[in-house]
């Protein structure tokens, strides 16, 4: 019951922070929500977290700036967060977007067989899926609902809506649904960098960390590339989304290799641009 009292301030405080991104429009909202959340993240918990994993990374990476890092983590946490009420608009056009790797985005569709896309929480990190879907590939997407059931209803029609129709819920059920998109020829769309407590133990930034085998398990079973993709944040707040050369399943021995391998592709996107990637994940614990 306390918890239930909780989600429910909780979300209208989140609703009233929405209207006054939508009274400001988005331009203005983003430089009001980039401010507050650069000077009221640091208050949560997940400071302790953020801390933690950055001298994780700190300890393969010379030379960072931890402080900057949080900073900018948090200031493009708060752009994302009033982009949700303008999903629309980006559905829409095409105007804030660059796209890299557009040939192989052209092959699936050629091909005509599913794929599996994999990324990370990186700057809009909704834009992946969005993307796909507008490129006329169908797709289907797995996804993580918020523990709050008083906010989760309004992200669900938000993605639904926008970003891609068929969301699939993370689970076992999650699974089996997935099995009967990719059986009616929809490729797959999944974040890779959070922890899982049914995943393995894979080395990631040089410690073993609980990671999901599902891309790599769907890709044996079915035969199906694996295509990383990275999104990041310009300085004029368009975005660039690079599709990576698709991974073949067969090139590796086992789900663990592969796995490996889409980590340290997951290392490689971090490091070229650890400010946008969300460090509030307890990715080691």
């Amino acid at each position: 019951m306390i918890k239930i009292v909780k989600y429910f301030f909780q979300s209208i405080v989140i609703y009233l922070l929405f209207f006054i991104g939508f009274i400001f429009r988005l331009k203005i909202g983003r430089k009001i929500f980039a401010s507050f959340f650069s000077l009221c993240g640091p208050l949560f918990k997940s400071k302790k977290i953020i801390n933690s994993n950055l001298k994780n990374f700190s300890s393969r990476v010379s030379e960072i700036d931890e402080k900057q890092i949080a900073n900018e983590m948090w200031r493009n946490y708060g752009m994302t967060f009033i982009e949700y009420l303008y999903l629309g608009n980006f559905k829409k056009n095409n105007a804030h977007i660059e796209i890299d790797g557009a040939e192989y985005l052209t092959r699936v569709k050629k091909n005509d067989k599913p794929v599996i896309f994999v990324s990370g929480h990186f700057a809009n990190f909704e834009l992946m899926s969005m993307e796909i879907t507008k490129n006329n590939i169908q797709l289907a997407t797995i996804y993580r609902p918020l523990n709050n059931i008083f906010l989760n209803p309004f992200m669900e029609f938000l993605r639904k809506k926008y970003v891609c129709k068929n969301q699939i819920k993370k689970g076992i059920n999650g699974v089996k649904e997935t099995i009967n998109y990719i059986k009616n020829n929809y490729s797959i769309a999944l974040m890779i960098d959070q922890r899982v407590s049914e995943g393995e133990k894979v080395s990631f930034f040089g410690k073993e960390a609980l990671t999901t085998t599902l891309p790599a398990q769907l890709s044996f079973k079915f035969g199906l590339e694996i295509v990383p993709v990275f999104i990041e944040r310009k300085k004029n707040n368009k975005f660039r989304i690079e599709f990576f050369e698709p991974i073949k399943p067969y090139d590796y021995e086992n789900k663990i290799k592969l796995t490996e391998k889409l980590n340290s592709i997951l290392e490689k996107m971090i490091t070229n641009n650890p400010y946008q990637w969300i460090w509030t994940h307890n990715r080691w614990k």
